[in-house]
Parts: C-alpha cells; sequence; structure tokens
C-alpha cells in the first residue's frame, strides 16, 4: 500500500476547529451520496464514525472510496479537499472516539450511548486552499 498523502502543514489546524468534514461515498445505486460528519485526523488519516449498522458502514464496506472536505468555521476560503480509501473499520471502544469528538464540536460527551464503529481513511489526494482569500 502506497504511503498516505499527507496534509500540508498550513491546513492541519481545520481539525482543531469544530469544522464539519463532508464526507462523499457511492451508495448502492451509484449515486455520490454526502454526509456532514465530525471528522479528525490521525497523522496522515482522516477519522470519522458512525453507528454500527448503519447504512454508512455498509457503503464504506462496499465501496471504499470516499472525499472528505473541511472549510474553515473562521475564513470559508481556509478549506482542505481531499480523496482516499477506507482502510479500516474498528469498534467504538467505550465510545472515546465520539465523546472526544463530541466534545470538541458540542462541549459534553455524546449522548447517544450505542455502539458505534471508527473508519480510518488514508488520503490519496489533497486539494489544498493555499492562499485562496488572502486578497
Amino acid at each position: 500500500m502506497p504511503a498516505p498523502t499527507p496534509i500540508p502543514e498550513e491546513l492541519r489546524d481545520l481539525f482543531d476547529e469544530p469544522a464539519l468534514g463532508h464526507v462523499s461515498y457511492l451508495n448502492r445505486k451509484g449515486q455520490i451520496v454526502t454526509f456532514p460528519m465530525w471528522v479528525d485526523l490521525d497523522g496522515d488519516r482522516i477519522l470519522t464514525s458512525s453507528p454500527v449498522g448503519s447504512r454508512k458502514g455498509k457503503s464504506l464496506r462496499e465501496r471504499d472510496h470516499v472525499a472528505v472536505s473541511i472549510v474553515s468555521t473562521k475564513n470559508p476560503w481556509h478549506w482542505v479537499s481531499v480523496s482516499g480509501r477506507v482502510i479500516d473499520i474498528q469498534p467504538d471502544e467505550d465510545l472515546a472516539f465520539i465523546d472526544r469528538m463530541s466534545r470538541k464540536y458540542v462541549g459534553s460527551d455524546y449522548q447517544r450511548r450505542t455502539p458505534r464503529e471508527i473508519f480510518t481513511i488514508a488520503i490519496d489526494r489533497v486539494s489544498p486552499s493555499r492562499s485562496w482569500g488572502s486578497r
């Protein structure tokens, strides 16, 4: 497996903000589906999660290609768009990941205490905002 493409250093701060990731994938009919989701960066991989048994999870198991875009909550011209593949799916033990994401996005632990799974996305391509909006 090739090494993941890194997110440029000047865009990694997007993952510190409570900026939603727009995660797109293909459903069973071959249609592009996009959901706003909580996302995190783990080294050069993107993490997100979904309830166990969700349509998203089923689709990502069948078709692992995804795209994720994130736009800063502070500057709409500070963004990143990536494409990649789901390379790992793990249970969210004790809901530790979703609790961490919930604290980042809403300030408290996640309220729905049902089993979830974490999707690890290896990045194949990065489209950075670069100097857009700096005029």
